[in-house]
């Protein structure tokens, strides 16, 4: 069986080669559980390497999971977290915060999935109020749900005011590699160099199988990171299968050279895009996703061939995902199928 290629989510690849190798080259005999593995201590000494040597690491399931875990070790109840309107954990996640923490979520409305200083300052004026839910953390998507990046600049500023307030700065970094491939710096600096406290790390959207970390810039940060990983459900009792992932990931600049390829293949489709009159780009195109009106009547047409998300059913705005695995032929032939039902199409 050969699925076709989609535009729909970079979850759809298939698990890039070399990890998958290094899952089955772990499948030998037995290995202690819940982390006791040496694969687990490998991948651990492998993320301090990049994220470093003070970090404190956990291996969780999945991106719902780490974002439970990271933020509810920095809260509690009576908490709030500030995020931007479109945020996974706001949008996409099914109340797992509320659910799992008890504490209220703040949305920011966006133009473009990133939150500023200005827009947090304006939320802060109620902290030390009995009657009011008290912001604790700010969590900023990295690269955006809008496929925007925030530069270490944007980060520090963020992180200094969050910090000056007492409060904590949370990253959902589900993509944070087409971020820091997008930078062209390394994943600390668009993250916990920048002033980030607590990472949850994903590598699914990169080449992966399954398996985040939930990374703390420090452990006094993450005193009780292992117990709240157990309430979560996200402790692995064959964490070692996670582990080998990341280190399969993050040796010799593999994470680089997937996001690298995702990220220039959402370049050239923006540019072909452009090409055509009938449809608008709404947003910079910085990481992996290109975001496009284009006229409703065409879209269930185009899925049929290439299955992608409706992003806005009101303003008929579609998102577009590349994936390491996305080739030129790819977008040339998403392109074509787009021509050949948009007569005249062309912008000259």
């Amino acid at each position: 069986m050969n699925p076709k290629k989609t535009f729909a989510s970079d979850n759809y690849a298939s698990v890039y080669p070399e990890i998958m190798e290094a899952m089955v080259h772990c499948n030998s005999g037995h290995a202690a559980a819940y982390g006791a593995d040496v694969y687990t201590q490998a991948a651990e000494k492998k993320l301090q390497e990049h994220f470093g040597s003070d970090s404190d690491v956990y291996f969780v399931l999945n991106g719902t999971g780490a974002n439970v875990v990271a933020i509810k070790t920095l809260t509690r109840s009576h908490h709030a977290v500030i995020c931007a309107q479109s945020a996974h954990l706001q949008v996409d996640e099914c109340g797992a915060l509320e659910n799992n923490i008890g504490c209220k979520l703040i949305p920011i409305a966006t133009d473009n999935g990133k939150i500023t200083v200005a827009n947090i300052a304006d939320y802060l004026g109620d902290l030390g109020d009995q009657h009011r839910v008290q912001p604790r953390v700010v969590s900023i998507t990295q690269a955006s749900e809008y496929g925007t990046v925030y530069t270490s600049t944007e980060i520090r500023d963020i992180a200094s005011l969050v910090h000056r307030q007492g409060m904590h700065l949370h990253m959902d970094g589900a993509r944070l590699a087409n971020a820091a491939a997008s930078l062209g710096c390394s994943l600390a600096e668009a993250s916990l160099a920048a002033g980030v406290d607590v990472l949850s790390f994903g590598g699914t959207k990169n080449g992966m199988m399954y398996g985040e970390a939930v990374i703390f810039a420090n452990k006094k940060l993450s005193a009780d990171a292992k117990y709240i990983r157990k309430q979560a459900t996200q402790l692995a009792a064959k964490m070692r299968f996670i582990a080998v992932q990341f280190l399969a990931l993050l040796s010799d600049d593999l994470w680089r050279k997937n996001a690298q390829r995702a990220n220039q293949m959402a370049q050239l489709l923006m540019q072909e895009l452009r090409l055509l009159s009938a449809v608008k780009i709404t947003q910079k195109v910085q990481a992996n996703g290109v975001f496009v009106i284009m006229p409703k009547e065409i879209i269930p047409v185009l899925q049929q061939q290439f299955p992608f998300y409706v992003w806005d059913e009101k303003k008929s705005e579609v998102r577009l995902m590349c994936s390491y695995d996305t080739t030129e032929q790819d977008v040339v032939r998403f392109v074509a199928a787009m021509q050949a039902v948009l007569p005249n199409a062309y912008a000259y």
